[in-house]
Parts: structure tokens; C-alpha cells; sequence
């Protein structure tokens, strides 16, 4: 039985983690669990619980800045911005119940240990773009600081960057700054319907390459639509292909308009208003609405956009699989059996040619402890990181080996 271990402030963490130093006794960093199914299966005895630090502690909406304990439930920042008319604009999605936990029971601290990052990826970037700083202590029981409340802070090395990502293998972060931006007064959902998966990449591409910015473009085969709550996606028995508008009211009625009209070349179109948009795109961005079997293996796939046809019909002609495309076509959520190696080779062999990466993001114990759970690194860049694990966490004891074999 694992034994949990729940620090009241920073310096018990750092007491904690130094004395599993001197011990070389390995530890599970988690802050709420919910994303424990996330890569290679641990091998520890205890477990250090951050989610007891929570608490936001720093928030200047004049500046565009937050600070808050990495334990702090991201619905409480997310209510907190709301009140101010302000986001999270990586839209870090919430992928507890992907794995059975509770819906909105994640923490500020695992969406930037993961990095994770919605729709509006392609347009506001990934989470590490909008990470400014935190406190944390390193495999060595050492607390230290990095980066600060705003870019231009940042000197030296990004440390913001290399630790968002790092999935608790290098530091358990206890506080973390972020950069927020003002939430948008409208947001519109330009639908078009029945098109191909090759035909919905190029829809996506003219929208985003048009001169009315859009924040998010995702296709929804027909299986996958009629899963939605939302009557205009799944009651038309086919797929859909989403593009959204986000701004002040006058501009997203006027790009709208010009949208439809440029993607109404490409089959009917229809408009979706702001309640029905929210809920459209926090379907795609936390997966397990539309993927939900729980005894199926997810994959999530990163690759050039215009190449996402192409990898999803190689995957599908060798592998039974459920898919859908987020960020124009640059990412695929795939779902498919759980046995063997989940798809494994078929999947990154589909991604040999156009390039990118595979993440085996849920399947169970046995299958992430054969497969490579995240892409296999060159040999160069395996130097580097088992170089940078050493730098921080040099006798292995924190998440040990949870990205890969031996780290």
C-alpha cells in the first residue's frame, strides 16, 4: 500500500523530498491525482500530495498576471478570471474524467507539469508560452526559483519551459505564476457538415489562413459528432467540422459572416451561439465525452496539420480505432483496443512519413509498462534529457521512470 505523504507548505516539501534523497527513496509527485494514469506505471511506496498547497497569491488583472500554490484546484482560477472577464487562454483542458476521476478536479500545478493545452492552441499557444515562474524543490531537497511575473523577466536558462512537461521528473513545483488575458466578449462556432476527413483539412486550412482570425478548428466524424450534447452537431447523422470566432460582438458578427460564406463552398453551414460553443469545444478539448469508453486505450497524436488525413487513414486501414481532429488537423485523439501494444506500432509507423509524435495517453498498467508511453527520443536528445534529469534529480526518486524507461 502506497503511503501518501501531504505537506502542509514549501519547506515540508523540501524536508520531505531531502530526506527521500538521503534514503534514495522513490516518490510519486502528484498534486490532485486526477491524470495519475498518465504515463509509464510507477514503482513507489510513497506518495507526496500537493494538493493541500492551494490558495491563490498573487492576481493584479491590471497586469495581466497570477500566482497561486501548485495544489489550487483550477476551477477555483477559472472562477476567479471569470469574475474578471479574464481566461487561461491555453485552455488547459480537464482530463480527469478521461480517467475516471472527477470532472474539474485538477490542479494549476499538474495542467503545467503536463502542459497541457486546448483548441486554442493554434492560436494563444501551449501552456509553457504562458508560464512565468514558480517555486519548487529539486531531487536534491533543494528549493529553488525560477523566471518571474512577466517574459522579459526570464534570463539564462528558460526554466519555465523545461519544466513545463516534465510531468514531476525534474522538480515538485509548490507555487506557479501565469500570464492571463481578457476572456472574449462573443464567442461564434461556424459549423460545416458532411465533409471527408481530407475535405474537413482543407476547410480548416482556408479558415485559418483566411484574414478573419480564428481561435480553434476541429472535425468531428460522424460517430464521433453524434456523441455531442449539442443538438446541431450530433442530430445530423453526419460529420462535422468546427471553426470558432472569438472577440469583441461588432468583429466576430463580421467575421462570422465572411466565414460562412468562404466555407459554404466546401457544404451547408450553420452557426452555433456562445452557450452551444463552450459546450461544443469543451467536448473536444476534454476527450473523454467523445471517446468514452473507459476500456479503450486513447492515443494522442501530434503532427502537421495538413498530414492528419493522411496518418488517420493509414491508422485506420491496419487498426480498429474511434478519431477525431483537434488544431486544424494537427492533433488526433484516437481511440482503440487496449490490448497488445494498443496500436502502438501501427500508430507510429502512420507517422514515419509526414513526421510528429504519439503519446499513449490512457491504457492499462500492463500496456504502459511494454510500450513506449511517450515518442521514442533520438539518440542526441536521450543524451541530453538523462543529462538534465541528473542535473536536478540526481539519485532518480522523483516520478522515477515515468517518461521513459530508467528516468
Amino acid at each position: 500500500m502506497t503511503n501518501v505523504m501531504k505537506p502542509r507548505d514549501k519547506e515540508e516539501v523540501r524536508a520531505l523530498v531531502a530526506w527521500a534523497a538521503a534514503e534514495e527513496e522513490p516518490l510519486e509527485i502528484l498534486g490532485a491525482g486526477t491524470k495519475r494514469g498518465l504515463g509509464r506505471p510507477l514503482q513507489t511506496t510513497r506518495s507526496v500530495d500537493l494538493s493541500t498547497l492551494r490558495g491563490i497569491t498573487l492576481y493584479e488583472p491590471d497586469e495581466l498576471v497570477l500566482g497561486a500554490c501548485a495544489g489550487t484546484p483550477l476551477a477555483d482560477i477559472e472562477a476567479l478570471l471569470a469574475e474578471n472577464r479574464q481566461q487561461l487562454a491555453f485552455e488547459p483542458a480537464d482530463l480527469g474524467p478521461l480517467y475516471g476521476a472527477h470532472v474539474a478536479a485538477g490542479t494549476i500545478g499538474g495542467a503545467i507539469a503536463c502542459n497541457l493545452s486546448g483548441p486554442r492552441r493554434i492560436k494563444a499557444g501551449a501552456a509553457r508560452d504562458h508560464f512565468l515562474g514558480f517555486t519548487g524543490v529539486n531531487g536534491r531537497g533543494e528549493l529553488f526559483s525560477a523566471g518571474g511575473r512577466v517574459v522579459k523577466n526570464v534570463t539564462g536558462y528558460d526554466l519555465c519551459k523545461l519544466l513545463a512537461g516534465s510531468y514531476g521528473t525534474l522538480a515538485a513545483m509548490t507555487d506557479v505564476v501565469v500570464k492571463v488575458l481578457p476572456a472574449p466578449e462573443k464567442t461564434r462556432t461556424v459549423l460545416v457538415f458532411g465533409l471527408g476527413d481530407e475535405d474537413a483539412a482543407r476547410a480548416m486550412g482556408a479558415a485559418l489562413t483566411c484574414e478573419h482570425e480564428v481561435s480553434a478548428a476541429a472535425h468531428l466524424p460522424e460517430p464521433i459528432a453524434r456523441r455531442s450534447a449539442v443538438g446541431y452537431v450530433n442530430s445530423g447523422g453526419k460529420p462535422v467540422t468546427a471553426v470558432r470566432v472569438e472577440g469583441f460582438p461588432a468583429s466576430v458578427q463580421l467575421r462570422c459572416t465572411a466565414i460562412k460564406v468562404l466555407l459554404s463552398s466546401f457544404g451547408p453551414v450553420e452557426e452555433l451561439h456562445g452557450k452551444n460553443s463552450a459546450i461544443l469545444w469543451r467536448e473536444i478539448r476534454d476527450v473523454e465525452r467523445l471517446l468514452p469508453q473507459l476500456e479503450r486505450a486513447v492515443w494522442r497524436i501530434s503532427t502537421p496539420p495538413v498530414a492528419g488525413a493522411k496518418v488517420a487513414a493509414r491508422i485506420a486501414a491496419r487498426l480498429p480505432a474511434e478519431l477525431y481532429y483537434d488544431w486544424a488537423g494537427g492533433l488526433i485523439w484516437v481511440a482503440s483496443a487496449a490490448s497488445g501494444d494498443a496500436g502502438a506500432v501501427v500508430i507510429r509507423d502512420a507517422l514515419r512519413e509526414s513526421g510528429g509524435h504519439a503519446t499513449l495517453m490512457r491504457a492499462p498498467e500492463a500496456v504502459r509498462a511494454a510500450v513506449k508511453v511517450f515518442e521514442p527520443l533520438s539518440n542526441a536528445v536521450e543524451r541530453l534529457s538523462v543529462r538534465v534529469k541528473e542535473s536536478f534529480d540526481p539519485r532518480r526518486i522523483l516520478n522515477p521512470g515515468r517518461t521513459h524507461a530508467g528516468r
